[in-house]
C-alpha cells in the first residue's frame, strides 16, 4: 500500500527534522487508517515500518542527491559547451566582421581611386572643352571679321557704284533738260519771230 505523493512530497521537502517527523507521523496515521483493524500494526511494527520509511526516504534523498549532481553535472557540462560555442561564434563573428570591414575599406579605397580617376578625367574633359570652345570662338571672331570686311567692302563698293549711275543719271537727266529747254527756248524764239513777221507784214 503506498502513499500520496503529496504526503511523500512533505516528507522530502520537510525544512527541518522537527517538519520531518511529523509528516512520518501523519504518513504512519495514514497508513493505519488504511489498514483494518486486525491488522492493526504493533508499535515494534510501528518502528520498523518508521524505520523503512526513514531509510526508504535515506534512499530517496540520495538518489535525489545523485540525480542533482549528475543534472549539475550535466548542466555546467552544456554551460561549458554553450560557452565554447558562444565563444567560437563570437570569435567567428568577430573574424567575418574584420573581413567585411576589410572589404568595405578595400571598396571604400577603390571608389576613392576612382572618383579621383573621373575626377581628373572630367577636368581633362573640362580643359579640352573650354581649348576647344576657345578656338571655336577665335575662329568664329575671325570668321566674322572677315565677314564684316567682305561686307565693308561689298557696301562701299555698292555705294561707290550707286553713286556713280547716280552721278551718270543725274548728267543725264540735266543734259536733257538742257536740251528740251533749248528746243522749249528755241520753238518760242520761232514763234515769237513768226508772230513779230506777221505784225510787221500787216
Amino acid at each position: 500500500m503506498g502513499l500520496p505523493h503529496s504526503t511523500v512530497q512533505r516528507i522530502l521537502e520537510a525544512p527541518d527534522e522537527h517538519a520531518r517527523a511529523e509528516a512520518v507521523v501523519e504518513a504512519l496515521e495514514l497508513i493505519a487508517e488504511r489498514l483494518p483493524p486486525e491488522d492493526l500494526p504493533t508499535r515494534r511494527d510501528l518502528s520498523e515500518t518508521e524505520l523503512r520509511l526513514r531509510l526508504e526516504i535515506e534512499r530517496t534523498r540520495a538518489d535525489l542527491t545523485v540525480e542533482i549532481e549528475k543534472n549539475r553535472t550535466e548542466i555546467e557540462k552544456i554551460r561549458a559547451d554553450l560557452t565554447t560555442e558562444i565563444e567560437k561564434v563570437r570569435a567567428d563573428l568577430t573574424a567575418e566582421i574584420g573581413k567585411n570591414r576589410t572589404e568595405i575599406e578595400k571598396v571604400r579605397a577603390d571608389l576613392a581611386a576612382e572618383i579621383g580617376k573621373n575626377r581628373t578625367e572630367i577636368e581633362k574633359v573640362r580643359a579640352d572643352l573650354t581649348t576647344e570652345i576657345e578656338k571655336v570662338r577665335a575662329d568664329l571672331t575671325t570668321e566674322i571679321e572677315k565677314v564684316r570686311a567682305d561686307l565693308t567692302t561689298e557696301i562701299e563698293k555698292v555705294r561707290s557704284d550707286l553713286r556713280t549711275e547716280l552721278g551718270a543719271r543725274i548728267e543725264q537727266t540735266h543734259t536733257s533738260l538742257l536740251k528740251w529747254s533749248f528746243l522749249f527756248w528755241v520753238s518760242q524764239m520761232g514763234m515769237i519771230l513768226v508772230v513779230i513777221w506777221r505784225l510787221s507784214g500787216n
